[in-house]
């Protein structure tokens, strides 16, 4: 059964840190693209960056180019998303899933459209207050 589990999820004040993971299961990892999104409370789910199959490519949403980095470890069937310089309104819900489209880190607008994405974990609360 293919399973996404994100953690690393909590409470940390402005301009903090923190990593969360995506742990895949039950299909094979690196056949896929794994993007991150987030949703805000009373807001829209919006993508935020994306990874390719061997982490060679990657794409961000201009809100989190330059403070939020995603690696991958496909021996480990995991990707980490280290986010820094946190802000409130990074706050929300974060969502890894997973796409078997090609190209999609090529561009920014099918990287983070959650239609591109077939399978997705059920999320992590991070939330930024002082």
């Amino acid at each position: 059964q293919l399973q996404l589990v994100e953690s690393g999820g909590g409470s940390v004040q402005p301009g903090g840190s923190r990593r969360l993971s995506c742990t895949a299961s039950g299909f094979n990892f690196d056949d896929y693209i794994i993007g991150w999104f987030r949703q805000a409370p009373g807001k829209e789910r919006e993508g935020i960056l994306c990874i390719s199959r061997l982490g060679g490519g990657t794409t961000y949403a201009d809100s989190v180019k330059g403070r939020f980095t995603v690696t991958r470890d496909n021996s480990k069937n995991t990707v980490y998303l280290q986010m820094d310089g946190l802000k409130p309104e990074d706050t929300g819900v974060y969502f890894c899933a997973a796409s078997s489209a090609a190209g999609i880190t090529l561009i920014q607008t099918r990287c983070v459209s959650d239609t591109e994405y077939s399978y997705w974990g059920q999320g992590t609360q991070v939330t930024v207050s002082s």
